[in-house]
């Protein structure tokens, strides 16, 4: 039998990486065993949907208490099918990081500094601008027609709603609010 130097080398790895496996032991039952100590073993992950952009990618996430334990793409989801992007796979840091803010920030006119301020503060205060806002601007006629136009106030979308949630978006400062300039970010 003439063996060429190609195929001898392949049965050389082969025959080296059998006699590898089974010299070394390998047992999967200690590797079973060992997984009931891993910090996530007694947890129930939570599916959720990735807030980066538009793809809507699932993500499993981990908590025990208050705090966020691990991440990680679902297999399950048809979109992502368990990868995930860079940011996608940062996302534990969004909960555990000590730079959130938890609580609304307010700097009043003509003040350095932010203060924090309970949520009916702050969104008594977001109302009233707005209201003060569209009062202020709003354009009822031009050239004897009725426009009812806002166009000192814009609105700005972000990547992460979907067509759905851009599509209320959109109804709601249009004609709800007079809103000419609509826009969307859209990194994708």
């Amino acid at each position: 039998m003439e063996v060429t130097r190609r195929q001898f080398l392949k049965i050389s790895g082969a025959m080296a990486a059998t006699l590898a496996v089974v010299e070394l032991g390998f047992d999967d039952t200690q590797a079973k065993a060992a997984s009931g100590s891993f910090k996530i073993a007694e947890l129930t992950p939570t599916p959720t949907i990735c807030p980066y952009c538009s793809v809507g990618c699932g993500i499993l996430v981990y908590a025990s208490q208050n705090d966020v334990i691990y991440t990680e793409g679902d297999p399950d989801h048809p979109i992502n099918e368990g990868t995930l992007c860079s940011k996608g796979t940062t996302i534990r840091q969004l909960y555990t990081t000590d730079k959130r803010i938890t609580t609304p920030l307010y700097r009043a006119p003509g003040s350095d500094k932010w203060e924090e301020v309970d949520w009916e503060f702050a969104y008594e205060k977001v109302v009233k601008n707005i209201k003060e806002s569209r009062d202020r601007g709003m354009i009822h006629q031009e050239k004897g027609a009725v426009v009812n136009r806002l166009d000192n106030i814009a609105y700005l979308g972000g990547a992460a709603l979907d067509n759905e949630e851009c599509h209320l978006n959109h109804k709601l400062f249009r004609a709800g609010l007079g809103l000419s300039f609509i826009e969307h970010q859209a990194r994708i």
